[in-house]
């Protein structure tokens, strides 16, 4: 797709790809090849969320276009100036298998698109203008070669740091405080100037103008075409992809152990009661919706550590009470503060 482009929302429907898959039995599409989909951004739902940003940038003054190719994730690699977008949000079918095999699906609407985008461009443009070089911006965001941690512990009370995406994701690594710094600046409705009034973060904002100033109308130094992990190299099945993904957030979840979890449902005098296990079910969608919002946590871990507590609730027969003392505030208090003590980074692979 041309980085120039910028069409107008109608046409990417207009020019909406016909895909003979589409209509298939899921169990046959599970067997595909991802590089054998069809896939391409034009035409795509994409298309115009491209156009959107890249019209946001040029009414921002700047000359820049990161190019932007299909993968299995969202991603800016170290000095490449364009980024990758999950090739399953290229087409309605593909976002609901997501859904149902990851429980969520990473841009999936048009507010979280742009999101993702902006943060993954801020990524793209310091690999374009090699920003990192610059003595000013490791002053202000850090040394950026850094090694990324595998988890970090945020201070939700921190001004330092803009609030972006979920998980207080800026205060992960200086690659990701000027990604996140970079996208509020960028995003049209944010009013910056009067959000982080008097916060220490308002400065690293008031960077990024002056910078944008400086550079924005010019081409940047680096200007290579480089697509990593390409939609032609993805030669996983729809199957298997989403098999090693669900290995992938499988590794390391957090589990509750048996005194904790009698704390969150103690023993109970009352009269009517359900088994704790099917309590902890039954209210597994907001779990799953508040520990994700709170925390920036992939709601596929949520769910295994929400199918161990049901577990060892059955074993351990604990009982809930579903009345004056329900267990549902305490239960989402749990899984919120049990994953803020192990959020995990991310790197030139952004993983949210």
């Amino acid at each position: 797709m041309s980085p120039d482009v910028t069409l107008h929302a109608g046409m990417a429907h207009r020019r909406a790809r016909h895909h003979r898959w589409a209509g298939w039995p899921e169990e046959r599409l599970l067997e595909t090849r991802i590089c054998d989909l069809g896939l391409a951004i034009a035409g795509s739902p994409l298309e115009p969320q491209l156009a959107a940003l890249y019209h946001g940038m040029q009414r921002r003054g700047i000359a820049f276009r990161p190019h932007c190719w299909l993968s299995d994730c969202w991603f800016s690699p170290d000095g490449v100036p364009g980024f990758a977008i999950p090739f399953y949000l290229a087409h309605p079918r593909l976002r609901q298998l997501e859904r149902r095999w990851i429980l969520e699906t990473e841009g999936g609407n048009a507010s979280e698109c742009q999101k993702l985008m902006r943060h993954e461009t801020a990524h793209a443009l310091a690999n374009a203008y090699r920003l990192h070089r610059r003595q000013q911006w490791r002053r202000r965001f850090g040394r950026a070669g850094r090694t990324y941690p595998e988890s970090y512990l945020p201070r939700p009370d921190s001004r330092r740091y803009v609030i972006h995406l979920e998980g207080w994701y800026a205060q992960s690594h200086p690659h990701e405080d000027w990604a996140e710094t970079f996208a509020v600046w960028m995003n049209p409705h944010s009013d910056w100037r009067e959000r982080y009034r008097g916060w220490p973060a308002l400065r690293k904002l008031e960077y990024v103008d002056e910078l944008m100033r400086e550079i924005g109308p010019h081409h940047p130094p680096v200007r290579n075409r480089t697509q990593i992990d390409s939609l032609s190299s993805l030669r996983l099945t729809l199957h298997q992809y989403f098999e090693q993904k669900q290995q992938r957030l499988s590794v390391g979840v957090p589990h509750f152990h048996r005194q904790q979890l009698e704390r969150i449902f103690p023993a109970t005098k009352a009269r009517r009661t359900v088994p704790a296990a099917r309590f902890i079910r039954r209210h597994r969608r907001a779990a799953l919706a508040a520990v994700s919002l709170w925390t920036g946590t992939p709601r596929y871990r949520v769910h295994l550590t929400l199918e161990h507590m049901a577990q060892l609730a059955d074993e351990l027969e604990l009982q809930a009470s579903p009345g004056r003392d329900c267990p549902q505030q305490p239960l989402i208090s749990a899984l919120i503060m049990l994953y803020m003590g192990s959020l995990h980074a991310g790197s030139s692979r952004l993983t949210l």
